[in-house]
């Protein structure tokens, strides 16, 4: 008996008139209480497959699917809308990646919850189970008053106040910093004990999947690449893809100095990709029966319940780590490519540090640096919000007195759980949200912003060389000179010329992120100022952006603000970090000595609740 049973399913979806195959032959099982995770990077299948399990296809995939995919009795993918309806409010929960596309912006979130079964009482203590701040206040919110770690909270208690016998989680930590992703995997693996619930957790973090999966199934192209238990996937992977993917994740062990270690990029067109191993082409132990042959998954048996679709046997791969992930600067293919430049990071000490709140004074926002050191100051700032409507009206102050320093050509990494007021301070130094009081002071040269979703940031029926010769429109410019600066611009990251001809939605989300960088230097801003660029990306693509923006800084001198729930990141791109909790700087320091000596109770949770894996040498 299985909770689910996927068998030999293909699905497909149409665009532009064309057809091309998402899942190719995927066969899997999951067992009454058991958590698989199911990893790979993006564009690999994961989602798709999510969707085949809930019965969502979209409409332009389900006259193609053959195949089998079958919920407690039900067929989620051949069934009739009302018995997979039927499916999904007995049997399954769901919480997706990005809460905002499943909440009604229309509904306070308090109805939504109690939609799903509980009453009052028990929406709230679901919120606060979840680590929602002030949750019978948050009961009566509208989703957009939310920050999108919050949002991503209460689509959780949604998923879990049915008791459903499978929740299917797809990228549900994304969003969340390294405490709140801790409660909800935790919160997962409380429901499958007590309850019994099966849980098919979608990650591209092999340190999420290693805190609570029973099992890992690694996904490429469509097909699975390898399933076994954890603790054997992780230790001797069997397939250089699941080795490529550890060695490429990011931790606090990495050397800060170093050039971030990523996964070659895939040169393959869809055509090829068809024949022989879809991985051949970033495989440093391909072999000629690797162009001609698809290996299935029990291509490679290392033990009775460890498969890979590899033709080179596990021991080679154990013996070889599957390769050494490569530095991503040496490809030069446009999805993953990075600077051809390798330069040595500067780590000198940087003069930051915070002190009490003064009485509130007016908002004065100045232009030219106090000194010629300082690129950013902040004095004391407070920046309140209202929250509620009516008698339910509130004033919150998310910011509360904070003050730091940034000597110019220096970075600063401010760390804090979802909802600790990080961003706000940062959208208050680029002038996005005001200030109730309290002084801040940047560079002549001003400040620039990358936002944490660049599909939505840029404008999707712009190019992407229209979105670059926007910015430099007030220079007055000719057509040769700005056609010279947007081919500059596109290669400082790693892109062809060609790429501005694209429009967005031709980008992956690397090359969007990029893109997103390219418009925010192009006329070279004092202090770039990055709201969590990487956390939606996996962590090749995240290592590819990190290094761009390295190799920017040091280029073009800029000083660098960088807002991040991930403590991996905040230590490769801080030379200084400042930990925020309810709106306050709570600890600052050099990075290093903040992640390996932190002297604040608050401070060393977050460093305890970072997954960290072990990775074979």
């Amino acid at each position: 008996m299985t909770t689910a049973t996927i068998r030999d399913l293909h699905v497909s979806l149409e665009r532009d008139g064309a057809r091309s195959e998402v899942l190719r032959g995927i066969d899997l099982d999951i067992a009454p209480g058991e958590i698989v995770g199911l990893v790979g990077e993006s564009g690999s299948g994961k989602s798709m497959l999510a969707m085949s399990l809930l019965g969502l296809l979209p409409d332009n995939a389900r006259p193609e699917v053959t195949g089998t995919v079958t919920v407690q009795g039900t067929d989620m993918v051949h069934g009739t809308d009302a018995e997979r309806r039927a499916a999904r409010r007995s049997s399954l929960g769901a919480v997706f990646q990005d809460p905002m596309t499943s909440l009604n912006p229309t509904m306070r979130i308090g109805r939504q919850i109690t939609e799903a079964g509980p009453d009052r009482a028990g929406a709230v203590a679901l919120l606060d189970s979840m680590g929602v701040p002030d949750p019978d206040l948050r009961f009566s919110v509208y989703p957009h008053e939310l920050s999108g770690g919050l949002r991503q909270r209460v689509m959780a208690a949604i998923a879990m106040a049915g008791r459903p016998a499978l929740i299917v989680a797809d990228e549900p930590t994304t969003a969340l910093d390294v405490t709140v992703q801790a409660q909800l995997l935790d919160l997962l693996q409380e429901l499958r004990d007590d309850h019994g619930c099966s849980v098919l957790l979608i990650t591209h973090d092999l340190g999420v999947a290693s805190r609570i999966a029973d099992r890992i199934a690694v996904m490429y192209a469509g097909r699975l690449a390898e399933v076994g238990p954890t603790a054997a996937v992780l230790s001797a992977p069997a397939h250089p893809y699941t080795a490529g993917l550890l060695r490429s994740r990011l931790s606090l062990a990495l050397d800060r100095e170093a050039r971030l270690p990523a996964l070659p990029a895939d040169t393959l067109d869809p055509v090829e990709r068809l024949v022989g191993c879809p991985y051949r082409a970033r495989c440093p132990l391909a072999v000629a029966r690797c162009a001609t042959e698809m290996p299935g998954l029990d291509a490679s048996v290392p033990a009775p319940d460890h498969t890979a679709a590899c033709w080179r046997d596990a021991d080679t791969v154990r013996a070889t780590g599957g390769g050494t992930a490569t530095d991503p600067t040496a490809v030069t293919d446009v999805d993953d490519a990075g600077r051809a430049s390798r330069p040595t990071v500067d780590v000198h000490t940087a003069d930051v540090h915070t002190r009490e709140a003064r009485p509130p004074q007016p908002d004065r926002r100045t232009t030219g640096a106090p000194t010629p050191a300082d690129a950013v100051v902040v004095e004391d700032l407070v920046c309140t919000y209202t929250t509620g409507r009516g008698r339910r009206a509130r004033t919150v102050e998310a910011v509360r007195g904070v003050s730091f320093r940034v000597p110019a050509g220096r970075s600063l990494a401010i760390v804090g759980e979802s909802g600790s007021g990080k961003s706000t301070v940062l959208r208050a130094v680029a002038g996005l949200v005001p200030a109730r009081s309290g002084r801040i002071t940047v560079a002549e040269g001003g400040a620039q912003m990358v936002f944490q979703d660049a599909g939505s940031s840029l404008t999707p029926w712009m190019t992407v060389g229209e979105t670059l010769r926007e910015r430099l429109v007030p220079a007055r410019l000719g057509r040769t000179e700005t056609d010279r600066r947007v081919a500059e611009a596109l290669d400082a990251i790693g892109l062809p010329t060609s790429v501005a001809r694209l429009r967005p939605a031709d980008l992956s989300g690397g090359q969007r992120q990029r893109v997103a960088l390219a418009r925010a230097t192009i006329v070279r801003p004092a202090v770039l100022l990055c709201d969590e660029p990487t956390s939606a990306l996996d962590a090749s693509l995240a290592a590819v952006t990190l290094n761009t923006i390295r190799d920017m800084r040091r280029e073009l001198a800029m000083t660098v603000l960088f807002v991040t729930h991930d403590l991996a990141v905040a230590r490769l791109m801080g030379d200084h970090i400042a930990v925020v909790e309810r709106g306050r700087v709570i600890e600052t320091g050099p990075a290093d000595a903040v992640i390996h000596d932190p002297q604040e109770q608050y401070t060393r949770t977050l460093v305890a609740s970072v997954p960290e894996i072990a990775v074979p040498a």
